[in-house]
């Protein structure tokens, strides 16, 4: 049997990103492809609850780095890696990348302490590609401001989001093979057609 690929969606609150995901879900099926859309945090009932407090309890950086781990460890254990297995393609709205940009660029948490993390829990579990959506600061506030009630990183100030953002391009940059960063400001259509091309690739 096949072993499966692994896609995550990537980018700061606001990018557009989640836009995305039902195209690439539809563009995957259309192929043939069997496929599991899923999220972080959570994936699984449990990182559903771990996803209610990390997004809307303040607590100790550390604490919340730690919760997005044990979210990620079941959502691997019941979701990702099965699928894999099965030979299925598994679509992630989120996965590592995000902790390291928000825990470690926004939060200021030691890098080298989530690369400690991730080394133990899940050192053989990565995306085989990532899309990694990218826009202006204030493009992202822009569309945030005209959504739904924002959990407590999306009410996070421009110094918090350029953290994050920072350190989402510095990933890009460290591996340009899994890592495809995309201009999210142009018009949709543009944006499939690339993602188009990208994934017909891997």
């Amino acid at each position: 049997m096949a072993f499966g690929r692994f896609i995550s969606f990537e980018g700061i609150d606001g990018a557009g990103k989640s836009t995305h995901l039902d195209f690439v879900a539809s563009l995957l099926k259309k192929s043939g492809k069997r496929v599991v859309v899923t999220r972080e945090p959570g994936g699984t009932p449990l990182g559903e609850k771990l996803r209610s407090l990390v997004l809307n309890e303040e607590m100790n950086i550390e604490t919340e780095a730690l919760l997005m781990f044990a979210s990620r460890c079941e959502h691997i254990e019941q979701v990702i890696a099965p699928a894999l297995v099965r030979g299925e393609w598994v679509i992630s709205d989120r996965f590592t990348d995000a902790t390291f940009a928000y825990q470690g660029g926004g939060r200021r948490m030691s890098i080298e302490k989530l690369k400690t993390l991730e080394r133990c829990l899940h050192p053989h579990i990565k995306p085989n590609l990532t899309l990694l959506f990218d826009v202006p600061l204030e493009v992202a506030r822009a569309r945030l401001d005209a959504t739904r009630e924002l959990d407590k990183f999306e009410r996070e100030q421009s110094e918090f989001f350029a953290g994050v953002r920072k350190e989402y391009l510095r990933r890009a940059a460290e591996e340009p093979d899994r890592i495809h960063v995309i201009d999210s400001s142009r018009p949709i259509g543009d944006i499939q057609r690339e993602i188009e091309q990208i994934i017909s690739a891997i």
